[in-house]
């Protein structure tokens, strides 16, 4: 078999022969999804070769390799992502062409892979693509999720979920690796006794026994030929484990442990199942990754200098406790000499400020369904706490910081006291981690905490997602800015360049029409591809504060219904947001944007100059064509609370102007654009933090004030948008009989004007571009390349692998 056509006559002989030895057809008769099928197995083999050779290469230079554990791997289509990867593209186009097919066909019947919910899966991804990219040697190691998050569709304005079925036509980018397969035991009990060596034997006797089955998926770097792998894990039937008579239940019970990412933790069942699925993953691929070292050392003695694990987040945290059992039950390790290799090994990266966010189990979950783990859990928080009080002499700080307290495990705890490194993701979030929500540690552990500002695949989301802007960036300075994306700071001596200028409004124009299509296409609604193009495009959260948005578009509609001599520049106000299933503020949000929308976009007065629009089922695939035309960039979270946002770069990089607080990574834009090119606005992080600490803060006090703010907030509850005024009632009452949590109101007045500010600025078609270029040419510092380069060299200690 051929795996590497060499040209446009090899690849269409080996294409229609793949088809009739697959489908036993040919190729005029093939079916679409057939052509596509073949397509991605052709270019899947064609990668395979790099893929073996990456792995004998890493082998003999027994290179030290880095396994980043994360329960998201957002990675989006791969078909056009790996054929340019590859520099194959043009080749396979030009071929399908020849033989009547067009690659834009085959390319938009992918489906965005399943496996995540937003920033923190897709960031895993673009990490995974920077390492590929970079010769490093890493991989990624989740679950394979049957039906992913959900599909979001709007039914009577309200979001209505059904199954992501991802996998309707198969996954051509996996290989299933039954010989990798890992036996997983669930509950049961312990049973131990003293051994010959005078150390304990542990048995566990579980109640339930699940077999992981990996499906490994190359990753495909730029112009290189290192590959890397990620592994994602399938539970399936394991041998003997139950008796005929309850196959069934048996069966449903494995099954879902993969159905779908994040079950509903509302309820009980859902809450042990997140931990089923948080073990499930990590012990299966630690214990493939312990094996894999064995067969090549011998010992685990040098595990830790021969490999390196990051946790994302705290949803892998049991790595820690795992890696101890396998130590100390399986090689029979003393416990200080397990802890040091775990600890060398394990790095943590915190994604929230949030206490809600930082994970915490009830102590008879674990107890009950990882008997052997708690066990660990409870030894390390009891030296941990000896630890405090008698060699670290901060017994002040011990209760407070251990990992048992209040009848739950506190998973943030842990990964912290277990990991050499634990990282903040953006300049800010690091220093309010070490300041105030992790103080504590960082007093015990000085030089534990660094920061590692979040950075985005520039080769995702500018060269392939916009081969227009891309295009204009190499003609002007060159293709340089490809491989090294700092290089786009060339394009600061072309700012003030009115043909360059122009030729970048072109870009954008082009960009916005296409988008204006989709959404004709979509949902019927025709918008003004020359008004502003203002998007919010993120995971809906009280906290990311979508409301705020609306609640300027309704004081916005007041206004121009009250006032006929007032008219806004026209502006078409996007959203795209999915909420969780069980969350109930974030979904009468969602309607509400679509009852406002109702108002807005049917008042022949108004919509000449408003239009809101909702793009559904927001995932990888839609961002990939609203970020390129967006003209303002919503980041407009409570400052403090975001710990990074890559959304935020991706916008920015693609020529869009940040309208934001002082919040995560807008700070670091912030700096590098300055204030003069961007619009920032409201209170600053420390300013909330004294709100918080003086209780200071008075919503009916502010609402009192303004009379416009009253309109609004009344508006929700006085049948204005819903004619039944019960339908947004909870965002009324979170408003103002919660006090406002998120400090919408107090950040009101600042936001209206900062919207005044945007549309002066845009009015100015030289000054905007400018701005835009700016932007452009400041963003190669959030490429993820440069983000993946500080941690191999800060934290993962893993080099370059050169492969022939």
């Amino acid at each position: 078999m051929i795996n590497e056509f060499k040209n446009k006559k090899e690849f269409q002989e080996e294409f229609k022969r793949r088809i009739i030895e697959r489908y036993g057809r040919s190729i005029e008769q093939a079916h679409i999804t057939e052509k596509y099928m073949v397509l991605g197995e052709m270019v899947r083999d064609y990668a395979s070769v790099h893929w073996n050779d990456s792995k004998n290469a890493i082998a003999e230079k027994k290179s030290k390799q880095m396994y980043y554990f994360s329960m998201e791997f957002l990675m989006g289509r791969l078909l056009t992502n790996n054929l340019m990867n590859l520099g194959i593209y043009d080749l396979v186009k030009e071929g399908l062409a020849d033989l009547d097919l067009d690659i834009n066909e085959l390319e938009n019947l992918e489906s965005d892979a399943g496996l995540g919910n937003g920033g923190l899966g897709r960031l895993a991804a673009c990490f995974l693509d920077s390492l590929a990219s970079l010769n490093l040697p890493g991989n990624g190691n989740c679950i394979r999720y049957e039906y992913g998050l959900f599909k979001q569709k709007i039914v009577n304005n309200e979001q209505v979920e059904v199954p992501d079925q991802w996998l309707s036509l198969g996954n051509v980018w996996e290989v299933r690796k039954p010989k990798h397969a890992v036996n997983v035991k669930f509950g049961g009990h312990v049973d131990m006794w003293m051994g010959e060596d005078g150390k304990a034997v542990v048995n566990h006797v579980p109640s339930l026994v699940v077999r992981a089955v990996p499906y490994d998926v190359p990753v495909v770097g730029y112009d290189t030929k290192l590959t890397n792998t990620l592994r994602l894990w399938s539970a399936e039937v394991a041998d003997d484990a139950c008796d005929a008579a309850n196959l069934n239940e048996y069966v449903n019970e494995v099954r879902e442990i993969c159905r779908n990412v994040y079950p509903d933790d509302s309820t009980e069942h859902g809450k042990l199942l997140r931990l089923k699925q948080q073990y499930f993953f990590v012990a299966a691929g630690l214990n493939n990754i312990i094996d894999a070292h064995l067969r090549v050392y011998g010992t685990l003695d040098n595990f830790a200098e021969m490999n390196a694990i990051q946790l994302n987040d705290t949803h892998p945290v049991l790595c820690i406790p795992e890696m101890m059992r396998i130590l100390l039950d399986d090689f029979r390790y003393e416990w200080d000499d397990a802890w040091k290799i775990v600890t060398e090994t394990m790095a943590y990266t915190n994604h929230t400020v949030l206490s809600e966010a930082l994970e915490k189990w009830p102590i008879q979950y674990v107890q009950d369904l990882l008997p052997r783990i708690y066990m660990i859990i409870e030894e390390i928080d009891r030296r941990f706490k000896y630890a405090c009080s008698h060699d670290l002499g901060r017994s002040d700080l011990m209760n407070e910081s251990c990992v048992i307290k209040d009848g739950q495990v506190h998973m943030a705890n842990l990964a912290i006291i277990g990991s050499h490194s634990v990282n903040g993701v953006a300049a800010l979030h690091t220093k309010i981690l070490k300041e105030d929500v992790m103080k504590n540690f960082n007093d015990l552990y000085p030089g534990k905490f660094n920061n590692k500002t979040n950075g985005i695949t520039h080769r995702r989301w500018l060269l392939y997602s916009n081969p227009q802007l891309t295009q204009l960036l190499e003609k002007t300075i060159g293709p340089a800015f490809k491989k090294h994306p700092e290089k786009l700071e060339d394009l600061m001596k072309y700012v003030d360049n009115s043909e360059v200028q122009k030729k970048f409004m072109d870009v954008k124009m082009e960009r916005k029409k296409i988008l204006a299509k989709y959404i004709k296409d979509t949902l019927n609604i025709d918008i003004d591809v020359n008004s502003i193009f203002d998007v919010q495009a993120k995971r809906l959260h009280a906290y990311k504060r979508q409301l705020l948005n609306v609640m300027n578009i309704i004081h916005l509609y007041f206004r121009m219904k009250a006032d006929p001599n007032f008219r806004i520049y026209p502006r078409t106000f996007i959203f795209a947001a999915k909420a969780a299933p069980s969350y109930t503020f974030a979904k009468e949000v969602i309607k509400l944007i679509h009852c406002v929308a109702d108002k807005v976009n049917n008042d022949s007065d108004i919509n000449r100059y408003m239009k809101v629009v909702f793009i559904p089922n927001y995932g990888v695939s839609i961002a990939e064509i609203l970020m390129n035309a967006a003209d303002v960039s919503e980041q407009i979270s409570t400052a403090g609370k975001e710990a990074s946002g890559t959304g935020n770069m991706k916008f920015m990089m693609n020529g869009a102007i940040t309208l934001g607080t002082m919040d995560g990574a807008n700070v670091e834009i912030v700096e590098r654009v300055g204030y003069e090119n961007a619009e920032i606005f409201g209170l600053r992080a420390d300013d909330v933090a004294l709100i918080r600490h003086e209780n200071s803060y008075d919503v009916w006090k502010k609402y009192n004030q303004n009379g416009d703010i009253q309109k609004v907030v009344n508006s929700l509850v006085d049948s204005t948008f819903s004619n039944d005024p019960k339908d947004f009632k909870q965002i009324y009452n979170e408003l103002m009989f919660k006090n406002d949590e998120y400090l919408l109101l107090a950040d009101f007045e600042a936001y209206v004007h900062a919207q005044g500010n945007i549309e002066q600025r845009y009015r100015n078609a030289e000054a905007w571009a400018r701005m835009c270029l700016i932007n452009i040419a400041q963003s190669g510092y959030f490429s993820s390349d440069r983000t993946i380069h500080e941690y191999a060299r800060d934290i993962w200690n893993i080099k370059p692998v050169t492969v022939k």
